[in-house]
């Protein structure tokens, strides 16, 4: 049983990803490159879309976190399944406007949006802003005010719930460069002088508490905390908001000793926490709205390499040297992220072996995974590093002047690009003589 839900074995015994032998995806587009199933990303998305109208009879919407992994066709893919998404800067914006993605469905997240940005959201009329501070509270209503239009706001709050999470991906806690507290009462503040601007109309509060959490009690934490600032806000303020965004968080696994989550099980618990908290308030229910990302697209993509040399230290360590790393993935060197790796010509060897697989890029910290416990590894072979739909081609960088991957989407036994490697010339198109 492979972490990844589409992964599989053919009559070769070799690895398959929706239905393609991955030795045949590395022959036909090379490697490194990220290889994707889409009937994966589908059937994730459809889990949020499905069980949001299943368990919770108010309004929802669900939000594609798209600093996952952006690009034209998964803005296409989630729209078409009836999602909207979040977006956190103006290239974000900018493609999924091109690929489009309805302006009323996306919200645009960020802690320090630039005034360009705020005028490109305002004129496309995108759906809501979940707004970080005042600075960028005052940019949002000036603008408004000098095109004559009105802006829908969410205010982004820090909770305080605690997220048991890497420290540089927990964000609910009063430490953290995104958003207003409450406990200090700056959010209070926030919506008050915001219900005082004449091109600002409040309809949300918005909270994310960290990433890659696999239990319930802290979101359940996080709906209480939220509504009850909704109430005082109602009761004291006359400030009704409508909206309840949770932001996301689910966790994937990663490796054999992650937990497995059952999103729908996380959205029933919220549901019947937000039914509690509003009867016992007397409250209408708020629209729900929710940003998963990682949990969509991270378990749905792998990434395959070819094995350049071995490097035998005794007594030391063995090192696999790949032709990518961190500049395809730098969530070991950022975060020390754990990944699996499967040999594509014997994915189910005797794993007795322990290998270090290493980058090529010039730093000592380029690692993908340490420790590794593999079959023998020899020059030439394919190897797949598993999920890594996420926060890879999303964060991937020319470091070393090293091309980006291409991303190939799997579904059916059929494969199509939808974003070409780079090529040399790529990279130089900026540069000036």
């Amino acid at each position: 049983m492979y972490i990844m839900e589409g992964l599989s074995k053919n009559n070769q015994g070799m690895l398959t990803l929706g239905g393609i032998s991955l030795k045949d995806i590395a022959k036909k587009y090379g490697t490194p490159a990220y290889v994707m199933d889409e009937d994966t990303i589908v059937k994730n998305a459809c889990v949020y879309r499905d069980a949001t109208k299943k368990y919770y009879d108010g309004e929802s919407l669900i939000l594609y976190a798209s600093k996952a992994f952006s690009c034209k066709y998964i803005y296409k893919l989630v729209s078409e399944l009836g999602l909207g998404t979040d977006v956190v800067s103006g290239g974000e914006l900018y493609t999924a406007l091109k690929a489009g993605m309805p302006a009323e469905k996306i919200y645009f997240h960020g802690n320090n949006k630039t005034p360009d940005e705020i005028k490109l959201a305002v004129d496309n009329n995108v759906g809501c802003f979940v707004v970080d501070n005042i600075t960028e509270l005052n940019r949002i209503n000036d603008y408004a005010k000098s095109v004559n239009k009105t802006v829908d706001i969410a205010f982004r709050i820090k909770p305080g719930v605690e997220a048991h999470t890497h420290e540089f991906i927990m964000t609910g806690q009063i430490d953290s460069k995104f958003g207003v507290a409450l406990e200090t009462g700056e959010a209070e503040e926030a919506y008050i002088l915001a219900s005082k601007m004449s091109n600002i109309n409040i309809v949300g509060v918005h909270c994310h508490i960290g990433s890659q959490i696999f239990d319930f009690q802290p979101f359940e934490s996080a709906v209480e905390t939220m509504l009850s600032f909704v109430v005082l806000l109602k009761e004291k303020h006359n400030i009704i908001v409508s909206q309840l965004n949770l932001g996301g968080g689910y966790g994937i696994k990663y490796t054999s000793q992650d937990a497995h989550v059952p999103y729908e099980m996380f959205i029933s618990k919220i549901s019947d926490k937000i039914n509690k908290v509003c009867e016992e308030n007397n409250l209408s229910k708020p629209m729900l709205l929710m940003e998963p990302g990682r949990s969509i697209v991270g378990a749905a993509g792998l990434t395959l390499y070819t094995v350049g040399n071995v490097k035998n230290i005794p007594n030391v360590r063995t090192y696999v040297s790949i032709d990518g790393g961190m500049s395809d993935n730098p969530r070991y060197i950022l975060y020390n992220a754990e990944y699996e790796a499967k040999l594509v010509s014997n994915p189910d060897g005797q794993a007795d072996e322990t290998v270090t697989i290493a980058g090529k890029c010039c730093e000592s910290g380029d690692i993908i995974i340490k420790d590794a416990k593999m079959p023998k590894i020899s020059e030439g072979d394919l190897l797949a590093v598993l999920s890594t739909g996420a926060y890879n081609y999303s964060m991937s960088s020319n470091y070393n002047r090293i091309p980006r991957p291409p991303v190939v989407f799997v579904s059916g036994g059929k494969d199509k690009v939808v974003i070409e490697r780079e090529s040399y010339d790529d990279i130089l198109k900026n540069d000036k003589d």
